[in-house]
């Protein structure tokens, strides 16, 4: 079988398709300029960021199981990440969604990847680690807040209010 490339590939189809309308869906009227679902999304405070990071990260793991590397799967979810940490910026954050189009980059990294003939299959094995790693940091993370939660009762009620 020979190896697909990345246009005639059906299960990379709604990869492109989410990810432009994430990222560059609209015009902006008598310019070039494109933009998408993201930096809306991020105009809301707090909470804005997350969905666009949750399927960034499907995103992610669509493409690593359709062939992408290790190292192209690092390279993506540096600039989602780089996209939700900047993204949560108040307005310097808004600006930065605005241009960055993480989304799109990432199917641009797979495209070469692909055009370069790198296609390699499923990566079940880097995604078990990466789910570890999450399910780890998670993990800690759940704990940390628990310890500081019952450090912060046990000092209140120590302390006459």
């Amino acid at each position: 079988m020979a190896t697909p490339t990345f246009d005639n590939d059906d299960r990379l189809r709604w990869v492109v398709r989410i990810s432009h309308l994430l990222d560059s869906q609209f015009r902006v009227p008598g310019t070039s300029w494109r933009f998408g679902l993201d930096p809306i999304m991020g105009l809301l405070p707090v909470v804005g960021g997350l969905p666009s990071l949750a399927i960034s990260g499907v995103l992610i793991l669509t493409m690593l199981r359709h062939g992408a590397s290790g190292n192209l799967v690092v390279r993506m979810a540096l600039n989602v990440l780089l996209d939700t940490i900047i993204g949560a910026i108040p307005v310097v954050g808004n600006l930065f969604d605005f241009a960055y189009k993480a989304n799109n980059r990432n199917v641009e990294l797979l495209r070469a990847h692909y055009a370069e003939g790198k296609y390699q299959g499923s990566g079940k094995g880097l995604l078990l680690i990466l789910l570890l790693v999450l399910l780890t940091v998670f993990g800690l993370l759940a704990w940390g807040l628990w310890e500081l939660g019952t450090a912060l009762w046990e000092w209140g009620k120590t302390v006459n209010w």
